[in-house]
C-alpha cells in the first residue's frame, strides 16, 4: 500500500504500526523515524521559515491571536499526483498545524487514482491512542493497532501506578511564547496521568490565549514550557519572553527552580503515540520517577540550568 502523511503524528503513527517501508510521501516536519527523512519524499512546504521570525511574527503570520489563519503548509499537488498514493492521511483540527482536511481533499479530486482520504480529530488522550486503530483498519493491520494500543495503555497506567498518592504540583504548560498560550487538548491529561494538577486549561480544550496576569494568579509549582513546532534549542532562544516578564522571578515554579523546557514536537504538540513517552517524561519532570526509559537532557531540560 503506498500511504502520503501529510500530518507528523499520522507519520508516527504509520511507524508505530510497523509500515514506514509503504510511506511514499510526506511533510517537510516529518522528523521521526529519522531513517524517513532521506528516503520519503517531502509534498508540503512553509510558508515562510519559522527560524528567521519570532513567536510574535510567526503567530501574525497566521492570524495573529486568533489562531484562526491560514495554515503554515502548502501541498504540492503534481507531486502528490506523481506519488499515486492509495491513502493520505490528513487532520482536520488545526487549519494553522497542517494541511487542512478541506485542502487535501480538493487536491485529491483530480487525481485519477482515487485515494482513500482518512482526517484525524483527537483532543484527549484516549483520542490519540483510538488513533492507532483506525489508522491500523484502514491500513489492513486493525489487530496489531490493537495491540500496540494496549502496550500504549499499561504504559501509561504504569506511569499512574508510580506517581499515585505523591502531592499534586500545580503545573501550567506553555504552548507559545508571545502571545502566551496555555496548552490544551490531551496535555492536561499528560499531566494529571503524571501527577501533576494542570491548570489554565482543560482536557480535550481547543485553547486561547492567556494573559500573564492569568499565569500569575494561577501561581504554579511547575512552569512547562514546550511550544508547538519548537525544538528545545529553538525554545531557548526566546526564553528572555518569559524571564523578562514584570513577577517572573516571583512565581514559586521559579522560586524552586522547577520551569522545565520539554520537546514538544516529540511528545506533546503531536497527537501521536509519542505522548505516552511524554508522560513518562513528566513523570520525572514533576515526581523525579523514572518510568520507562531513563530521561535525557534532550527530553526534559530546566530552564535555569542554561544561559
Amino acid at each position: 500500500m503506498r500511504i502520503v502523511s501529510l500530518l507528523p503524528a499520522a507519520t508516527d503513527i504509520v511507524a508505530e504500526l510497523g509500515l514506514a517501508g509503504d510511506l511514499v510521501g510526506r511533510t517537510h516536519e516529518c522528523d521521526w523515524p529519522p531513517e524517513l527523512l532521506s528516503r520519503v519524499p517531502v509534498v508540503t512546504a512553509a510558508g515562510f521559515s519559522a527560524d528567521t521570525l519570532s513567536s510574535r511574527e510567526i503567530s501574525d503570520a497566521v492570524g495573529g491571536a486568533a489562531h484562526s489563519g491560514s495554515s503554515l503548509y502548502t501541498l504540492d499537488t503534481e507531486a502528490l499526483a506523481e506519488l499515486a498514493p492509495d491513502v493520505v492521511l490528513t487532520q482536520d483540527l488545526c487549519d494553522v498545524c497542517a494541511v487542512s482536511y478541506s485542502g487535501v481533499s480538493q487536491a485529491v479530486r483530480v487525481l485519477e487514482a482515487g485515494p482513500r482520504v482518512l482526517s484525524l480529530e483527537p483532543r484527549t488522550l484516549g483520542d490519540v491512542l483510538d488513533c492507532l486503530v483506525t489508522v491500523g483498519e484502514l491500513l489492513g493491520v486493525r489487530e496489531r493497532a490493537e495491540r500496540r494500543r494496549e502496550e500504549l495503555r499499561a504504559r501509561l497506567a504504569e506511569v499512574r501506578r508510580l506517581t499515585a498518592g505523591r502531592a499534586r504540583p500545580r503545573v501550567v504548560a506553555i504552548e507559545w511564547l508571545d502571545p502566551l498560550w496555555p496548552a490544551g487538548h490531551w496535555v492536561p491529561e499528560q499531566i494529571a496521568c503524571a501527577g501533576g494538577e494542570p491548570l489554565l486549561a482543560s482536557p480535550g480544550e481547543h485553547t486561547k490565549p492567556m494573559s500573564w496576569d492569568d499565569v500569575i494568579a494561577a501561581r504554579p509549582d511547575t512552569v512547562l514550557v514546550l511550544p508547538c513546532g519548537f525544538p528545545p534549542d529553538r525554545t531557548l532562544r526566546e526564553r528572555g519572553l518569559l524571564t523578562s516578564l514584570p513577577g517572573w522571578d516571583e512565581l514559586p515554579a521559579v522560586r524552586t527552580g522547577d520551569v522545565w523546557v520539554l520537546d514538544g514536537p516529540a511528545y506533546f504538540n503531536r497527537p501521536g503515540p509519542r505522548v505516552v513517552r511524554g508522560a513518562e517524561v513528566l513523570a520525572h519532570v514533576l515526581h523525579a520517577v523514572r518510568a520507562g526509559e531513563s530521561v535525557t537532557e534532550a527530553e526534559a531540560r530546566r530552564l535555569g540550568r542554561v544561559g
